[in-house]
Parts: structure tokens; C-alpha cells; sequence
């Protein structure tokens, strides 16, 4: 960066009714600049306007913990997505880079800090319905045998709910602090996430099938198993769940559990009439013979919290166990990770602990 431009870099500021972020362009090569966010908040405010050198936005406050966003700018190069160099704060995403502003009163789980059990790792694959094997990679406390019986915890996406939420090092610490009894966990990645991740009836046969009785086979599984997904992840956990008799417990984050008059701005997902179906069958279903204990938790401003709420209401009347929680923040992992731990530590002690 240019003496100019470090001169007129300005990092965002937390105002009481605003957030200010400031882009320097001392030379005036950018022609238009815009803050990328979370599609829940008003678009209208996310143009930056230039100003002495640099572009500013007054974003107003959402009711939030944490942003993340980054900057589209459109130069002589092109229109590119930029990080905000005068902001240090970094996190990764699904979609890569982003910056960060904390509001106050923000503070990452305790447990990051924390060491937990040493573990290992195993990766295979399990062929079943789907056109491509399930890859799987299973964390196990690193001085458990495959016959010592440990309850399991099965995961979609989930090498990257590994890397980008630190699930295996959450699960290591409950092991260390006696939180959580010493289990496994098998990191699940969707090789076609969309196809398999909404509601496909392959898909799902795998999962309920191939998948678990392999899992059953190589490792020694003591209580009822528990499912975890976000997003989409969150709904085929769920679907798979209710399917699977040995399945106890299921953690949704985020679930996409679409419905037709709530999320109509995802009507062109392909695979968007599937997954209205299997939800409605869902929501409409008054009793079960097979009563689950189920966490959802999801950003109270999510475009997902609406289904959200009427998911967990039809759940509970239906029979099953249901802890459902609104956070403040938004759909990525670390609003997921920094909701792990009281949500899916109750999930899992009820599972494992309570009814084992």
C-alpha cells in the first residue's frame, strides 16, 4: 500500500447506530465500490460513496455479534472481490476470505483456547446408490481401538465443518473436560453437495444404509447414533434421521428446510421442488414411533429462520425432543461453530448420556 493510500486506510468503526467502512483510492482508479454482506440486509445501503480519497459506506447496525463481508470493486481491471486491507481481521469461508467486524460484546468459545485429547485420523470411501463413493474420514481419540465401543457422531460436509468450525477440536476438548463421553466422528464430504444434499432419495439410502452399517462394521458403536449438518447439510440430517432406526439425535444449524411460502427467492435451486415436498411431508406428520432428540439452531435474522421455527414447532408436536436456538449472526461456519457449544453438547449428552 502507497503512503496516500495508508494515510486515507481507515478500518470499519462501530458506531451506535452505524457501521463506517472506508475503502482508499487516493489515484481515483476504482469507479464503484460495494460492500458484499449477507443478503438479509438492505441492499439499497450497500453501495460506498467516494469521498476525499477513499469510498465510504454507513452501513446501518444490524442486530448482530459479528459481520463478515468483503468489497466489490469495479476498476480499469474489471470488477474483482477484495478483503479490506485496512482491517486485519480475517476469517475463512466456504466461499474463501472474508473480513470480519466484532461488535461489542463479541467473544470467540472458550474452548478454542482449550486442548483436547489427542486424536487420529482414518479416511476411506463407501460405494452405495450414488453415482460416486461417499469419501469418509473418522476422528477418534487417538488411544481408542476400533473395538472399543464409543458412541458415534456422524457429519455432512464434513471436512469442511472440520476446517472452518474446528468441529474435531470442539469434540476433543468435551473428551478432555468429561463434558462429553470419548466417541468418533465421521467427517462425511458431499462429492455433488446440491444433488445429494437436497432430499435425494440416493443420497439418502446411502447415508441410512451403506454408509452407517460400514461405519457399524469397522468401529465398534455404543449408543445411538447422532447426525450434524448445516444448511443444507442440516435438512438431509434430519431426512436421514427420520429414516434410520439407529439414529438417536440429529443437529441442524441453519437448516434449509424450504417451504413454498417462505423462501420463494430460492424457487430457481433445482432441486428446490424436492425439498418443498419432503419438508411438507415432514411439517405435516402429527406423530412418531421413532422420537428423536433434535438441536436447530440458526441466525434469528436468517433467511432461514422462519422455516426454521415452523420446523422445530412441527418436530415437538410430532414427539420428538426439541432445542431450538436464535443466534446473532448470520449463515456461515463460524456463527455454527460458536453455536456448538451449549446446543450440540446438550444434543449430544441427551443422546448418548441420558438414553444410551
Amino acid at each position: 500500500m502507497t503512503p496516500a493510500a495508508r494515510r486515507a486506510a481507515d478500518p470499519p468503526k462501530v458506531l451506535d447506530r452505524w457501521i463506517r467502512f472506508r475503502l482508499p483510492d487516493p489515484e481515483h482508479r476504482l469507479s464503484a465500490v460495494r460492500l458484499d454482506v449477507d443478503s438479509v440486509l438492505p441492499a439499497r445501503t450497500r453501495d460506498l460513496v467516494r469521498r476525499d480519497g477513499r469510498w465510504e459506506l454507513r452501513l446501518p447496525r444490524p442486530d448482530l455479534q459479528r459481520l463478515e463481508y468483503t468489497f466489490t470493486v469495479t476498476g480499469p481491471d474489471g470488477v474483482a472481490t477484495q478483503t479490506d486491507p485496512a482491517n486485519p481481521a480475517r476469517v475463512e469461508s466456504a466461499f474463501g476470505a472474508r473480513s470480519v467486524v466484532e461488535l461489542p460484546g463479541y467473544l470467540p468459545p472458550a474452548w478454542l483456547a482449550r486442548d483436547g485429547v489427542p486424536g487420529r485420523f482414518d479416511a476411506f470411501e463407501v460405494s452405495g446408490e450414488t453415482a460416486d463413493p461417499v469419501p469418509v474420514t473418522v476422528w477418534s481419540p487417538a488411544d481408542a481401538g476400533d473395538a472399543e465401543p464409543l458412541p458415534l457422531l456422524a457429519v455432512q460436509d464434513g471436512p469442511e465443518y472440520d476446517q472452518l468450525a474446528a468441529l474435531t477440536r470442539f469434540c476433543a476438548v468435551q473428551v478432555a473436560d468429561a463434558v462429553l463421553p470419548r466417541h468418533r466422528v465421521a467427517l462425511l464430504q458431499p462429492v455433488q453437495r446440491s444433488p445429494w444434499y437436497s432430499g435425494s432419495p440416493r443420497y439418502l439410502r446411502t447415508l441410512t444404509g451403506p454408509v452407517l452399517t460400514t461405519l457399524a462394521r469397522r468401529y465398534a458403536v455404543s449408543a445411538p447414533v447422532a447426525l450434524m449438518g448445516a444448511s443444507l447439510g442440516g435438512l438431509t440430517s434430519l431426512l436421514a434421521a427420520l429414516r434410520a432406526p439407529a439414529v438417536g439425535a440429529v443437529f441442524a444449524q441453519s437448516g434449509s428446510f424450504f417451504q413454498a411460502e417462505l423462501d420463494g427467492m430460492e424457487q430457481d435451486f433445482p432441486w428446490f421442488p424436492r425439498i418443498v415436498d419432503q419438508v411438507r411431508a415432514v411439517l405435516g406428520t402429527r406423530h412418531t414411533d421413532h422420537p428423536l432428540v433434535v438441536g436447530l439452531t440458526c441466525g434469528a435474522l436468517e433467511e432461514n429462520a422462519p422455516n426454521n421455527r415452523a420446523m422445530a414447532a412441527a418436530l415437538a408436536r410430532a414427539g420428538h425432543t426439541v432445542r431450538h436456538a436464535e443466534v446473532p449472526d448470520l449463515h456461515n461456519y463460524t456463527a455454527w461453530r460458536d453455536a456448538l457449544d451449549p446446543h450440540l453438547t446438550d444434543v449430544l449428552r441427551d443422546c448418548w448420556i441420558s438414553r444410551g
